[in-house]
């Protein structure tokens, strides 16, 4: 279910024939309120979170997403597909991104985006160094011993713990995107080149059982009534292959809340107008029309809300030290934005019902390992996909969001280095770079979101009913 997943946040099946069964259906917002307590593989209900995320955590996030250090993102939306050659664009002009003139992103952020602060400059060239030794097989030998050892450390736990492929910044083809002025939202793509990414997705990254021979993609149009529950064979799986389908459901799902928030409603030659399609909103998650799937959809959202929070709490150590900076040149509010994302790292922090994510990997030693590993490659190269969506828009927060999610997990997966992080200066351990930064709090930034509008949602439908 992605929307990371991500053009994916465009993807849209024809639901034209299920009008009739939404018209004659009663109970209209049954489908939200069908999603209460506690959630499968973890110790916390819907309800908790949902108080949580819309009184405490949202309106924090949605501010921090809005400053200059959070809103550009550097996106190479012209790398080739690289599992097929007929990847054909999409030509409608809401699947358009337009990119940033470089006198639009600010000086801090445009002379180098690895840079946290003005006196760690010279950091940054460590990381170019960093980068040319993965091509080149190779360390500077101009570089002092420790900064070797730190650019040698950096690669060995980049290449073993990294969970997405991510764009060389370098790139003439790499440009910043002012994310602000490229919302993620419908753009009308949809259609077979839309379906082949996420059966790709699905089919071929998502640990299918052999025993499951119909369309892995809950949302594939003919799956039958005979099917039955769709999700009853994830009982059957191991709780990591488990919580990966959960990941990207939760993905998916979390995108198709955004293309139902932000829809186009009118669109004519004096004015377009987007907003809440209830429609839209109810084919995908109501549970009458889905078979009920649509609410087990819904809980896969919210536990990949957990985990990305987790994650959040997790990295707060990093961020705390007194060397880092959100730097963008503008020093009143790079601090003021530090003070902020940490108000919100130290909240997911209080977060009472935290996922688990000790009890993934957590069997013998040799076979959990391989486990990770798999689990590992199975996400980069969903990562991959990205680079084969028609629509660039989506292509763009398809990206980001796995990028995102992608440093969520190597954050859960980095306890030990990220907490023997020294106060100032960078480690030699655990590292992530700005756009790693941007990607993990807008991810988790759409994840909030999609949370907040089943509120909405659920509003709307009860005013209907």
């Amino acid at each position: 279910m992605l929307p990371l997943l991500f053009l994916m946040l465009c993807t849209f099946p024809d639901w034209g024939k299920q009008d009739t069964a939404l018209k004659t259906q009663t109970g209209a917002h049954k489908c939200c309120h069908q999603v209460t307590g506690y959630l499968d593989d973890c110790t916390c209900d819907v309800e908790t979170i949902q108080d949580f995320n819309n009184k405490k955590l949202f309106p924090k996030v949605q501010e921090l997403l809005e400053s200059d250090y959070f809103r550009y993102y550097k996106v190479n939306l012209k790398k080739p597909c690289p599992f097929w050659s007929d990847n054909s664009h999409c030509g409608l002009k809401d699947c358009v991104v337009k990119p940033c003139e470089p006198n639009e992103v600010p000086a801090g952020i445009r002379s180098e985006s690895f840079k946290y602060t003005e006196e760690a400059n010279v950091i940054s060239r460590h990381d170019r160094e960093c980068e040319k030794a993965e091509k080149l097989g190779a360390v500077n030998n101009s570089l002092s011993e420790e900064t070797k050892q730190a650019v040698l450390d950096w690669i060995r736990h980049d290449s073993a713990d990294n969970f997405c492929e991510v764009d060389d910044e370098h790139s003439p083809d790499a440009e910043y995107v002012d994310l602000l002025l490229n919302p993620e939202r419908f753009t009308g793509y949809k259609g077979e080149e839309a379906w082949k990414i996420w059966n790709s997705i699905y089919e071929e990254n998502c640990f299918k059982p052999n025993s499951i021979r119909r369309p892995f993609n809950p949302l594939r149009p003919g799956r039958g009534e005979e099917d039955g529950t769709f999700y009853s064979w994830l009982q059957g799986l191991c709780l990591e292959k488990r919580s990966f389908y959960r990941t990207i459901s939760g993905l998916h799902t979390s995108i198709n809340i955004h293309l139902s928030a932000r829809y186009l409603l009118r669109d004519t030659w004096f004015e377009r107008k987007w907003g809440h399609n209830i429609t839209e909103f109810k084919q995908r998650f109501d549970a009458q029309v889905t078979q009920g799937e649509g609410p087990q959809r819904l809980r896969n959202l919210y536990f990949l809300y957990l985990m990305e929070l987790r994650a959040l709490s997790k990295v707060l150590p990093f961020f705390e030290r007194s060397a880092f900076r959100l730097y963008t040149g503008n020093n009143a509010q790079d601090t003021k934005y530090k003070k902020l994302l940490l108000e919100i790292l130290n909240l997911a922090k209080s977060f009472p019902s935290h996922f688990d994510e000790h009890s993934l990997f957590a069997g013998e030693k040799k076979e959990a390992g391989n486990l990770k590993e798999e689990f590992r490659l199975h996400f980069k190269n969903i990562s991959r996909i990205m680079d084969c969506v028609g629509c660039f828009k989506c292509r763009l927060w398809g990206k980001l969001q796995t990028q995102g999610l992608g440093t969520a997990l190597k954050i859960l997966f980095s306890e030990k280095q990220i907490n023997s992080l020294p106060n100032s200066g960078p480690s030699q351990i655990f590292h992530i770079t700005r756009q790693d930064i941007v990607a993990l709090l807008n991810a988790f930034g759409r994840i909030s979101t999609s949370i907040w509008e089943l509120q909405n949602f659920t509003d709307l439908l009860e005013t209907v009913q």
